[in-house]
């Protein structure tokens, strides 16, 4: 043979074998590859403490399941929409954020995969506050595992109350309306006001407990349709409006420059607002001098009444990998990874157990929040949350300025909402 051609076919040869060794590897590292499972996880944005402790939270969760890597996406806006359209589309991430609020209508429409047959004695079903997992049920079945939850809470700033002779924090309204004429202070001799005695938010989420201290509703259950305007809506409601236009002694953040209650209350515009636990991490990093104390929402009707907010992690229903979804489902939302997740206190815990070893019912701060949750109203109105709460935002906040009378307004509200609900349904 031709030296020269044997040389060539060893090279040749050489190479052959080269790229079987390639091949070899390719296929081992594919072999690798499809054994690892990715799940997609989307929630909405959060402040950067929140985030830096989920991604946390999913690396140790990688790290006790190495053939699952998730891939977690943050939808900045318009949340629900995307949601929404992904699923049209079949685009949807295998797991994803469901506010309470929104839970009705997607569990309605047959696109989450109910829980009941992923959870096993161990995982402790009886330990979660059992208000919170009522909003993610529907005909028995679970749909969605809270994740956390906040009430509501009266933040009062210590300093003022006490240079005016109050100990302690009102009790009932009529008390907080007492302290709030007190509390409210002209700057100059032209009449203008200095400060505040109470924050009034006039957004539905901030005004549905006061219709429930009179026996009102917000929706009729039997029908889904707005039910706001009733004579026992309309006492509850009236609470705030006589407050902000007769006397005088409450303000919305628009009225002081502000972008919210933390807001106004933080930068000493009003003595007294009613907030979330998200608050105190906000006051306390952003205010570490401001001395304030929290207290149950003052009684109103002789009742003790608030709301309570709360988001779970949901499964789409056609999640391709089911049984891992569940497995990441089933960490967040166990004992330990929710004490990771809420132990740094911008967040309460859903499960009771984790409660008590944080020990948040004894802390100064959160332990008014705590104690709402037993009596607290869900924040949750029925499959068409958007016409309702719309239609009595845009309305009430015109009662509030005086540009109609507050019957009148809500009135129309009702119907509006109506109009719209009756054609989303046909």
């Amino acid at each position: 043979m031709n030296k020269k051609l044997f040389s060539f076919l060893g090279i040749l040869l050489a190479f052959t074998l080269l790229i079987g060794i390639s091949d070899n590897l390719f296929l081992s590292n594919t072999s690798t590859s499809s054994d690892i499972v990715t799940i997609k996880l989307s929630g909405w944005g959060a402040s950067s403490v929140e985030q830096k402790l989920l991604k946390q939270l999913l690396q140790d969760f990688e790290l006790e399941h190495p053939h699952i890597r998730v891939k977690y996406e943050v939808i900045n806006d318009q949340y629900m929409d995307v949601i929404k359209t992904r699923l049209v589309g079949e685009a949807a991430p295998d797991i994803f954020y469901l506010d309470a609020l929104e839970a009705p209508f997607l569990i309605s429409q047959n696109v989450l995969e109910p829980l009941d047959d992923y959870i096993k004695p161990e995982f402790d079903l009886n330990d979660f506050e059992q208000t919170l997992l009522e909003s993610f049920k529907y005909e028995n079945q679970i749909y969605g595992l809270p994740k956390d939850y906040s009430t509501l809470a009266l933040f009062y700033n210590k300093e003022m109350l006490r240079k005016k002779g109050f100990i302690n924090p009102p009790n009932t309204w009529e008390e907080l309306r007492n302290y709030s004429q007190k509390l409210t202070a002209d700057s100059n001799k032209n009449g203008r006001i200095d400060r505040y005695g109470f924050g009034e938010t006039p957004e539905l989420a901030r005004q549905a407990y006061k219709i429930k201290a009179f026996d009102g509703k917000i929706i009729d259950k039997n029908t889904g349709y707005a039910a706001f305007a009733s004579p026992e809506a309309l006492k509850g409601l009236r609470l705030a409006v006589e407050q902000y236009q007769q006397e005088r002694t409450s303000a919305q953040k628009t009225d002081v420059g502000t972008n919210s209650g933390s807001e106004m209350f933080a930068q000493g515009k009003v003595a007294m607002v009613i907030e979330g636990n998200w608050a105190i991490p906000y006051l306390n990093e952003t205010f570490p001098s401001l001395d304030f104390g929290t207290a149950e929402v003052p009684k109103i009707n002789n009742r003790k009444g608030t709301m309570v907010f709360t988001v779970a992690y949901v499964m789409n229903k056609k999640a391709t990998h089911k049984a891992e979804a569940w497995e990441l489902i089933s960490f967040l939302t166990g004992k330990e990874g929710m004490e990771k997740w809420t132990q740094s206190g911008f967040a309460l815990p859903s499960r009771n157990s984790v409660a008590e070893k944080l020990e948040y019912d004894k802390d100064d701060l959160r332990s008014a929040f705590i104690a709402g949750v037993d009596y607290a109203m869900p924040w949750q109105i029925g499959k068409y949350p958007a016409p309702i709460v719309n239609n009595f935002e845009n309305q009430f906040t015109s009662a509030m300025l005086g540009q109609q009378e507050l019957e009148k307004a809500m009135n129309k509200a009702k119907i509006q909402a109506n109009k719209q609900i009756e054609m989303m349904e046909y």
